[in-house]
C-alpha cells in the first residue's frame, strides 16, 4: 500500500516538474503519464510550434528515462528507425547496429510525413516491443513507449496512417494552440532567458524513474472493475459500429484500451475501482483515432468527437 502511494504522489508530482517547461496542456501531459502505467503508445496531434517535442523531452527528463527523436521524412528508411546489419571489414563478418528504437521514449517526430512502409517498420515494436532483423528477434526496453506527433491531415505532405496502425495507439491526444493568457506567459518566460534546450537550467529534475513506474503499473492491476461498468464500455463501443455516421467503428482491441486507460485513470484519482465517469472521461482520447467516418458525414461536418459526445449522452449510463 505505501509503494502503491509514493509511486501515485511520485507520478502526480511528475504534472509539476513538466509544468517548469510546459505551460498549459494539462490534457495532454495526464495522457502521456496514463500511456506510460499502461505500456501504450501516444498519438500526439498539434499545428507545428505548439510545443509537442518539448513535452516529450521534459516528460523523458522528469522520468530520468532515454528518448531518441527521429525526424520522419519521405526517404526515411525501415532499417533508419529498426536497426540493420553493418559489415565489418576487419572481422569479415555482420553486426547488429540498434536503431533509435531501442529507447525508452521514442519521438516519432512528423509521422504522417513518411510513406506507409516506414510507417509500418514500428507496428512489430509497438505491438510486440521488439523488432526482427535478418529473422532474430532483439527486445525492447521494459520501458518503451512511441510517441508520435503528426500535423493535421489536410496538410500538404502528408500520408494518412493506415488504420492497423492507428489502432495500435492507445491514445490520440491533441494539443491546441495556447489561449492568449498562456500564449503571453510563453512569451514572457522566453523573454526572461527560459531555453528550451537546457531543461537543467530551466530546473526540471527527475522526479520518478522505472521503479516508481513499475510499482505503478503493479497498483493499476490491482484496480477492480465491476460487472456493469465493463458493460457500458461495450456498449459504447458497439453503439460507434452501429452508427450511421461510421464506417469502421471501434474494435475489441479498442474497448481494451479504454478499460484499460479507465483503470489507470481510477488508480491516479486515488481510487481501487473504475466508475462509469472514468470510463466518459476518457472515450475521446481513448476512442477518437479508431473511428472512420463516412465521406458524406465528413462532408457535412461530423467530426469523431462530436460523433463520441452524441454516444456518450444517449447510452445508458449504468447506476
Amino acid at each position: 500500500m505505501t509503494a502503491s502511494h509514493d509511486a501515485r504522489q511520485s507520478l502526480i508530482a511528475l504534472r509539476s516538474e513538466v509544468a517548469k517547461a510546459i505551460i498549459g496542456n494539462d490534457a495532454a501531459v495526464t495522457g502521456l503519464i496514463l500511456a506510460l502505467l499502461c505500456r501504450g503508445h501516444v498519438l500526439l496531434e498539434g499545428v507545428p510550434g505548439v510545443a509537442k517535442t518539448l513535452l516529450v523531452r521534459t516528460l523523458a527528463a522528469a522520468l530520468d528515462l532515454r528518448t531518441t527523436r527521429v525526424q520522419f521524412t519521405p526517404d526515411l528508411m525501415p532499417g533508419d528507425v529498426t536497426g540493420s546489419l553493418v559489415y565489418d571489414p576487419h572481422t569479415a563478418e555482420f553486426s547488429f547496429r540498434e536503431g533509435p528504437v531501442f529507447t525508452n521514449l521514442l519521438l516519432a517526430d512528423e509521422i504522417n510525413r513518411t510513406p506507409p512502409k516506414t510507417q509500418s517498420a514500428l507496428l512489430e515494436a509497438m505491438e510486440e516491443r521488439q523488432v526482427s532483423v535478418d529473422g532474430e528477434p532483439r527486445k525492447l526496453p521494459e520501458v518503451f513507449v512511441v510517441i508520435a506527433t503528426q500535423n493535421p491531415v489536410e496538410y500538404e505532405g502528408t500520408y494518412p496512417l493506415p488504420e492497423a496502425q492507428l489502432d495500435r495507439f492507445l491514445l490520440k491526444l491533441t494539443m491546441p494552440a495556447p489561449s492568449r493568457e498562456d500564449e503571453i506567459a510563453v512569451l514572457t518566460r522566453h523573454a526572461e532567458g527560459f531555453d528550451p534546450r537546457d531543461l537543467t537550467a530551466a530546473g526540471v529534475r527527475p522526479v520518478a524513474g522505472p521503479a516508481e513506474l513499475s510499482a505503478a503499473r503493479a497498483a493499476v492491476r490491482e484496480v477492480t472493475v465491476g460487472p456493469e461498468v465493463t458493460g457500458y464500455v461495450v456498449d459504447l463501443c458497439r453503439a460507434t459500429r452501429e452508427a450511421p455516421a461510421v464506417r469502421l467503428g471501434v474494435s475489441p482491441r479498442g474497448a481494451t484500451a479504454l478499460l484499460s486507460v479507465a483503470r489507470a485513470w481510477a488508480w491516479l484519482s486515488g481510487r481501487a475501482y473504475v466508475t462509469p465517469d472514468d470510463v466518459k472521461t476518457l472515450a475521446r482520447p481513448a476512442l477518437r483515432h479508431r473511428l472512420e467516418l463516412r465521406p458524406e458525414a465528413e462532408l457535412e461536418g461530423a467530426t469523431a468527437d462530436g460523433l463520441l459526445d452524441r454516444l456518450l449522452a444517449t447510452v445508458p449510463v449504468p447506476r
